[in-house]
């Protein structure tokens, strides 16, 4: 795991506020925004961070000052990062949860019309034009990279780009090692440190945690992602003009992500996620090398065929980074944004 980041000065153009959706009055969402000032080609575009999970808004400060720093002289677009409702510091539940199953309120696509809305009054009341007028550029992580898949096929047109830092296997059901109950089992196959007891462990530990019927502190139910996103590679997106998306795909550092996967998660079917970022799985180095790193280069691979290719970075390797790219090297993800954004003339 990587050293935590030390404190740092936020530059007074972050404002951290709350807002209200009109299309829920009763409840509101915590967010730090940054007004972005007209770059010298004279456009201005709307950078939104996309949480995962387990990693909320404040993970993506460092990124936000980096940029603002970075582009004093150029100008620079504005920045929206927020916590969705129960995540983070925003504490209202949606209140689409109300009345529903326990633990499963809301779905991804909620997430992305509630994103839809969320842009829709920050272009508004903030950059005082409309969403349409305004070039949208996600920058996310985790399951933030399903929700940014899912707007952009929602809203055609309206992403102009995508940074997707370490998605989520959407199509997985994090299923990721071999079932020694299936008839084609071969425990010959398995790396020679782990037998068919660890395998066992480990497919529990990662169904008490990641399986989508798992309930987590948000309500967010991610039942149906694997039906809503089957494929990596499609469908393909549109962008403004009727030009497919820049994309630009970051992955994990594979030999980092084995280390971290080793740590010990103590009481995991007790604990889901509350520590996962500063403590891991007991997985064997060996398992994830054979099994989880090549699956997930394989669909980080797909994600590129999202969009055209000449207009396709990636699959780069987060070099010391875990799951969490924008924890572990913010300064990474400012670099791949800012090339992005100079692409984009932003």
């Amino acid at each position: 795991m990587a050293a935590p980041q030390p404190a740092m000065m936020l530059p007074r153009a972050l404002k951290h506020e709350s807002i209200v959706l009109n299309t829920k009055p009763t409840a509101s969402i915590q967010c730090t925004f940054a007004q972005g000032s007209a770059s010298q080609k004279g456009r201005s575009g709307l950078v939104v961070f996309l949480n995962g999970l387990m990693a909320d808004k404040s993970t993506w400060l460092p990124v936000m000052a980096g940029i603002i720093r970075g582009n004093q002289d150029g100008g620079y677009p504005s920045l929206l990062a927020y916590d969705r409702f129960g995540q983070g510091l925003t504490d209202d539940r949606d209140p689409q949860d109300q009345g529903r199953e326990p633990g499963y309120g809301h779905d991804v696509l909620d997430v992305a019309q509630d994103l839809h809305q969320i842009i829709t009054q920050i272009s508004e009341d903030k950059m005082k034009t409309t969403p349409e007028q305004v070039p949208l550029i996600f920058v996310a992580n985790s399951i933030g990279c399903v929700i940014a898949r899912l707007y952009a096929a929602s809203y055609p047109g309206s992403v102009a780009a995508l940074l997707l830092l370490d998605s989520m296997m959407a199509n997985s059901n994090f299923d990721w090692w071999p079932d020694p109950d299936s008839s084609d089992f071969n425990a010959e196959e398995l790396p020679a440190d782990v037998d068919i007891e660890i395998l066992r462990e480990q497919r529990a530990k990662f169904a008490a945690i990641f399986a989508p019927d798992v309930v987590n502190k948000e309500g967010l139910d991610r039942r149906n992602v694997a039906e809503l996103l089957p494929h990596s590679d499609r469908p393909q997106l549109c962008g403004p003009g009727n030009r497919r998306p820049l994309i630009t795909v970051v992955e994990h550092d594979p030999d980092w992500f084995a280390s971290e996967s080793l740590k010990v998660f103590p009481n995991t079917r007790l604990r889901f996620a509350k520590k996962l970022m500063s403590q891991s799985m007991g997985t064997p180095v060996s398992l994830t090398r054979k099994y989880s790193n090549p699956m997930w280069h394989r669909y980080n691979q797909g994600l590129l065929k999202i969009s055209d290719p000449d207009l396709a970075t990636g699959p780069i390797v987060a070099k010391n980074c875990g799951h969490f790219v924008q924890r572990d090297d913010p300064s990474l993800v400012v670099k791949e944004l800012m090339l992005l954004l100079a692409k984009l003339q932003l």
